[in-house]
């Protein structure tokens, strides 16, 4: 599996991170496939650099942010991006649904007015029968 998360770098006590892209199996500060930004702690405020662009990409292919890096792609805007996307996709689906769905009462409704309309009242039928 995939994952995005921190690789630590810098001197005894002063670290700061790379956000990379690695298999899960690699070590934390091993082999990577790809490196997407830093993250330094040390700032007063904490500096979060992210290309946008390679980790939309690469949460698109199926890689899986830890839940560290989550809170990085929340505040660098790329996480919220993500998720309003999938939401807009998903209320689309839910409107066509609805859509759908109503359409199906109404012709349910319409069928059903044919079917319970009176013909002719038995009511009607013996008044006029014993007016004659």
């Amino acid at each position: 599996m995939v994952k995005i998360r921190l690789k630590r770098m810098g001197a005894h006590k002063k670290p700061f991170y790379r956000v990379v892209v690695a298999d899960s199996r690699s070590p934390r500060d091993g082999k990577f496939i790809e490196e997407i930004g830093y993250y330094n702690p040390l700032t007063d405020p904490a500096d979060i650099s992210i290309d946008a662009e390679k980790a939309k990409k690469w949460l698109a292919n199926g890689a899986q942010a830890t839940d560290t890096v989550k809170g990085l792609l929340k505040k660098a805007g790329v996480f919220d991006a993500m998720a309003t996307k999938q939401k807009t996709a998903k209320d689309k689906a839910v409107s066509e649904a609805v859509e759908a769905v109503s359409e199906a009462v109404e012709e349910v409704e319409a069928v059903s007015e044919e079917v319970t309309e009176p013909t002719v009242d038995s009511e009607e039928t013996t008044d006029s029968a014993s007016e004659e």
